[in-house]
This record gives C-alpha cells, structure tokens and sequence, in this order.
C-alpha cells in the first residue's frame, strides 16, 4: 500500500467500525474485579496506527506511540482476527470491486511462496529454502487481471499439492459460485511439470487436484547422480609408465 488517499480513510473505518461493533463496546472492561483500570484505547486510535503501518511499511514498534503501544496493535488485531474480521472486509472489498470494476473469473490463476516467520506461529514450519528456518507458505488465488480472491496459509515444508483444493473452495466462500467454464493455471502445485498445468470445471467439476498431475506432462524422477569427486577416484595416481 504506498500511497491512500486521505478521503478514502473515514469510508473504511465506517466499514470496519461496522464489522466490529466499535459502538457497542464499553470504555471499561466490565470484568475487572475493581473497575478502576486504565481506560480501553479506541478502535479509531488502532485503526489508524495499522494504516499508517500499511502505507509506510513499517512494523509495529516504529509507528507506536504513547497512546497506542505496538503489543495494543497485536492484541486487537488478534481479537479482529479471532472475530471473522479480516475474511468480512476482504469479502466487502471484493464485492464493491466487482461491483465498480468487475472481476474476471473465467481465468484463474494459483501460486504459491514461501515467507519467513522469525516468530513462529501456528502454522510456521521448517522452511526447506531458508537452512531450516521458521517460515510459512501461502497458495494465492487471483484473477485474470491479478486481484487476490483467497488465500490459504501453510507450513514452509507441507507440500504444494494439497494446498490446492481449499484454495479454491475458499473463492467460492467469498465471491459466490464461479462461471462453469473457467481455467485455472498455475507451476507451482506440481513442481514435477514442465509447463503450467490448467484445470477446466468442464472437465473435472469434483477433483480438481487430481486433473493438475494428468493436464502437465508426465511426472519425472529427480537424478541421483553421484556428486563430482573431489580428486579422481584412484586417488590422483596415474597409471601411465614412469619415465626413465
């Protein structure tokens, strides 16, 4: 996000105040024993702390303030996330851009990568590209013309394949049903093909993770070749005459 118009700010924190009740909680935590705590921080304050984080990339501890700590950011952001928040607001802004712009959904694409995770979390594993490393995988699904529509979070070592499926079943959760005849591409669910593999609804309407392996080429076994030798395998004699 590098750059967001200011006029555009009140319009999505109406949105999210919406999603959250923000109106509805009270400046109080009801259930503290003496009820003489530190007031709650606004939902607006957090609000606009995770913009400005957004537009400047920064972390958390760089745009904190002292009405606003960077564990106040995490905690909420927690509680937003434990509430269903983030699948309602990316469901919104897919409805409103399909509904200004439109989405192109006869041809999909899905990918994946691998990101670090210093901090580990539920679904942090052993990264195979990263010496070991915590790190996560992500199998995106966009458009035609490359808008996010789901995404499905995984360990850095689970493999691709199984990532599939949920990817596109969690479309469907989000935008509704798709059109009958669409395509789906993709290179990196099946990393043994050669060239992108597509899947058409047509074709395979019940398992479309099975029609990936058959619509690439044929799956190839990696070569087990011996690795070089250091020095040759006689041990660096050579079996010419010595001259006299």
């Amino acid at each position: 996000m590098p750059l967001l118009p200011a006029s555009l700010i009140e319009p999505l924190w109406v949105e999210l105040a919406a999603l959250i009740g923000s109106d509805e909680r009270p400046e109080f935590d009801p259930t503290h024993p003496w009820g003489c705590h530190r007031r709650r921080i606004p939902d607006r304050v957090v609000f606009d702390h995770v913009i400005a984080a957004l537009v400047h990339g920064s972390g958390y501890e760089r745009i904190a303030t002292p009405g606003c700590s960077d564990r106040t950011i995490r905690r909420r952001l927690d509680d937003w996330a434990d509430a269903g928040v983030g699948e309602a607001v990316l469901r919104t802004a897919l409805a409103g851009y399909d509904q200004m712009i439109g989405l192109e959904l006869d041809d999909l694409s899905v990918d994946g990568s691998i990101t670090k995770a210093p901090c580990g979390g539920e679904v942090a594993g052993r990264s195979p590209v990263d010496r070991g490393k915590q790190g996560t995988k992500r199998s995106v699904a966009c458009d035609n013309q490359g808008i996010p529509l789901h995404l499905v979070a995984a360990r850095a070592n689970d493999h691709d394949s199984p990532l599939l499926e949920p990817t596109l079943a969690g479309i469907v959760e989000m935008i509704g049903p798709l059109p009958q005849h669409r395509g789906v591409h993709g290179r990196d669910l099946y990393p043994t093909c050669s060239r992108p593999c597509t899947w058409t609804a047509a074709t395979t309407p019940a398992r479309p993770a099975t029609c990936w392996r058959s619509s690439g080429s044929p799956a190839r076994s990696r070569s087990r070749a011996s690795p070089p030798r250091s020095r040759p395998a006689d041990g660096g004699r050579s079996s010419a005459p010595t001259p006299g």
